[in-house]
């Protein structure tokens, strides 16, 4: 084993390794989150994952984006297939180890090329749509700064990768033409690239060669681990995210089971206490004030965002100018929860900064302007559902603060009172078929 293989291993080890360390973290996150069960209709589950996740069927909603992400995806995923053969050369000092398979591996390479060449049209067109069309959903408040840049520094880092793929390939043809390397593959797109290096020599061919392998494979490392700390977090936790859907209809919001009991002994104080319902874990806190009170379903959803925007470009509130953004929400929570995260790593799992989701993240004025329509979960194309987390805080605010808006205070006391939303007693209700 030589030098250069040494090198390989020490990279490939460290990488996969600070991965690790880094996903770990971010699970363990996710787990400060309450517990929900989702482990029911696993058939349905597997199916939607299937279709959802695997089949982009949500993403083709809007079809010039969804083609555009489907060849992008399927590219980068079928290219980086030639990894394990790239691992294997790296490792053991091969040069295409899988050369034996013969026509096999021709299709391959070729298909390889294909995919790499849509990959690299499908990164520019992306980089125009964001860049020189300015779409109009990349362009909200909540996207400046590193969102808009990590969108950008991904899609240039995918061209260069496929750039040097493409060139890698175009090297190795030359140097097999000239005997330094094997006949294996077919290259019908970096046979192209050919007559730009055909008056080098062998050596300096074979230094682009092994500069282009290089920085495709510790690109392709690099890549690994700046999953873990931008929006493309998404390409692994999508499928997950599908699989663990809320299945109920939409629009249909989850009982507590304490506050059921409460309302049923109002009703009626002859209830038999017996006969209530008291499954419920004893309630720390009604809704949610900061991460820690959402469940770890929630707080996987903020990890899975991919930041399109089709969520807020569908919300009416934002339509009609009001402050809520669906993707603001999920981001928001997505920085607190590191932001929680980095303070026990650094001061111990009891450690609390005195700020909270609510208010220092996420204002009041936002969640109230919902209209509960649903159209963001159904707009998003990895099923996150940013309504729940919406819901979720403005029930903290009604039932820990009584900080509703007045109209639903009113709406409120009316209930109290007259046993109805409407301000008349309930002896005047059917008034209005006199009129």
């Amino acid at each position: 084993m030589g030098i250069e293989n040494i090198l390989f291993l020490i990279i490939f080890t460290g990488s996969s390794l600070l991965f690790a360390r880094n996903l770990k973290r971010i699970l363990r996150n996710i787990k400060l989150g309450k517990d929900v069960d989702r482990s029911d209709n696993k058939g349905l589950r597997w199916k939607i994952m299937t279709r959802v996740a695997l089949g982009q069927s949500k993403m083709v909603n809007r079809p010039v984006a969804g083609i555009l992400h489907i060849l992008l995806y399927v590219g980068f995923v079928i290219i980086n297939i030639e990894v394990i053969e790239i691992i294997i050369d790296g490792i053991f000092g091969t040069h295409r180890v899988f050369k034996f398979m013969g026509s096999f591996y021709n299709f391959l390479i070729g298909s390889f090329e294909v995919l790499a060449l849509l990959v690299l049209v499908s990164c520019v067109i992306f980089l125009v749509r964001r860049n020189i069309m300015r779409i109009q959903r990349f362009l909200k408040p909540e996207m400046k700064g590193w969102p808009s840049s990590d969108a950008n520094l991904i899609l240039i880092f995918e061209v260069l990768l496929m750039t040097a793929f493409l060139f890698m390939n175009a090297a190795d043809i030359l140097l097999q033409e000239k005997g330094v390397y094997d006949h294996a593959g077919a290259f019908p797109i970096s046979s192209f690239l050919t007559p730009m290096l055909s008056d080098f020599s062998d050596g300096t061919l074979l230094l682009i060669e092994r500069l282009c392998w290089w920085f495709h494979i510790i690109g392709i490392f690099g890549f690994l681990n700046y999953l873990v700390i931008s929006k493309h977090l998404h390409i692994l936790f999508a499928f997950p995210n599908t699989y663990y859907s809320n299945l109920n209809p939409k629009g249909e919001f989850s009982n507590m089971n304490s506050v059921t009991n409460e309302v049923k002994m109002i009703l009626d104080p002859n209830t038999d206490s017996f006969a209530i319902d008291t499954s419920d874990t004893p309630i720390e806190r009604f809704g949610a004030k900061d991460v820690t009170d959402l469940n770890w379903v929630q707080l996987m959803n903020a990890y899975t965002c991919t930041e399109c925007g089709r969520c807020t470009s569908e919300c009416p509130a934002n339509a009609t100018g009001k402050k809520l953004s669906p993707r603001k929400i999920m981001m928001d929570v997505r920085d607190r929860i590191e932001e929680v995260g980095k303070g026990i790593d650094n001061n111990g799992e009891d450690y609390s900064d005195g700020k909270s989701l609510l208010n220092d993240f996420i204002t009041p004025e936002e969640l109230w302007a919902c209209t509960t329509c649903n159209a963001c979960t159904e707009a998003c194309p990895v099923n996150i559902d940013p309504l729940s987390i919406i819901v979720d805080m403005r029930r903290y605010l009604v039932m820990e603060e009584s900080a509703a808006p007045t109209e639903l205070n009113m709406m409120f006391t009316n209930v109290e009172n007259n046993g109805a939303p409407w301000q008349f007693s309930a002896a005047d209700r059917l008034n209005w078929k006199d009129e």
